[in-house]
């Protein structure tokens, strides 16, 4: 049977927040062709992971046998965090853009379970899971767009979950997702309604190109 690790982090609920829309999409599409699955599921928004302390960090460079209390009890919960990474079989990870960059609660899911020598390094332990992006935002930041060059979602998670990680990186990009909320952005609504359609059809179209490919 095959795992999937499935990450929400918008501060939105349901259907109000587009990355959690399309994440569900791709989960739908991914549970009908398996159906005996296993899906881990984290809302980091709902129930935040830890962020990093010294004692999380230290406890990583440090024999189990010599950790303080202190750190056996934080590292645990990286421990959790890094095993549900190792034993997945795809990762979907939905990570609006929060501020120009990613929401605070998905850095520090990253923070816990980056660890040079095991999850990151020569070998990390993670390297080639098949990983799909739900990078949604409320305006455009594409080439020749006022705002070129503000996006910091796709290139610093390009550098942590593929070059660092090791990860089998894809992004699909839902934008302009406040058009229908901001009346000073009304004449660009078909532009993001044929981008939320766009996102659909693409998050559908990846569960099941990666379910064919790991059922091979």
């Amino acid at each position: 049977m095959v795992t999937l690790l499935h990450i929400d982090s918008s501060v939105l609920p349901g259907e109000a927040s587009s990355s959690r829309s399309v994440t569900a999409a791709f989960r739908k599409a991914w549970e009908e062709q398996h159906p005996e699955g296993t899906v881990i599921y984290r809302d980091l928004a709902a129930n935040p992971v830890p962020y990093m302390t010294a004692a999380a960090w230290s406890a990583g460079y440090t024999a189990p046998a010599e950790r303080t209390p202190e750190q056996s009890t934080a590292f645990a919960v990286r421990e959790t965090l890094m095993e549900e990474l190792e034993q997945a079989d795809a990762v979907l990870i939905a990570a609006p853009m929060h501020n120009f960059s990613i929401p605070s609660t998905l850095k520090a899911w990253l923070d816990n379970v980056l660890l040079l020598g095991r999850t990151a390094g020569e070998s990390p332990s993670a390297e080639g899971t098949p990983t799909v992006v739900v990078a949604s935002r409320g305006g455009s930041y594409a080439p020749g767009t006022p705002r070129e060059g503000f996006d910091f979602v796709q290139n610093y998670l390009e550098a942590v979950l593929k070059r660092t990680l090791g990860l089998d990186l894809d992004f699909i990009v839902p934008e302009l997702t406040m058009a229908p909320r901001n009346p000073a952005m009304s004449e660009l609504i078909p532009l993001y309604e044929a981008s939320r359609e766009r996102a659909f059809e693409d998050a559908t179209a990846k569960a099941m190109e990666l379910a064919k490919r790991l059922a091979a």
